[in-house]
């Protein structure tokens, strides 16, 4: 999936509602609404296929609701305008680490000259050992 695109389109799809937040901001915390609460629909993703929604819908379980939207809140600044930065970026970034896939592990196996180093170190533990047996 192309960055800008989802850019993009969580730009134009998102839904931002606004309320009041505790935390910093003295007596103007009681009188603007500065938490932001996002609200981004899968289907309104555009350019994802079948199987990286699905892989969306594992990944990203614990911030999608009933309804099928991923959701955020934000309160973290005293600007409402800084925290919908901040919750634009979050929730870019979780849906581009969601769509990673990781590589696969090629199995290894030892080389001889470990396994060489591995037998060594067994018979030099197994000599210190046999020179701690009292001699009657």
């Amino acid at each position: 999936m192309n960055r800008t695109k989802l850019h993009q389109s969580i730009n134009k799809n998102s839904q931002l509602t606004f309320a009041r937040s505790g935390g910093k901001g003295g007596q103007n915390v009681n009188k603007v609404n500065t938490k932001v609460h996002l609200l981004l629909p899968i289907s309104a993703i555009d350019g994802l296929t079948q199987e990286e929604i699905n892989r969306l819908k594992v990944k990203l379980s614990s911030i999608i609701n009933k309804e099928d939207c991923l959701f955020l809140d934000v309160d973290e600044e005293r600007y409402q305008e800084r925290n919908r930065q901040i919750a634009l970026a979050r929730i870019e970034g979780r849906i581009i680490q969601a769509l990673l896939v990781p590589k696969k592990r090629i199995k290894t196996k030892p080389t001889r000259a470990s396994k060489e180093r591995k037998l060594k170190l067994k018979r030099i533990r197994s000599e210190i050992k046999k020179n701690r047996v009292k001699i009657i």
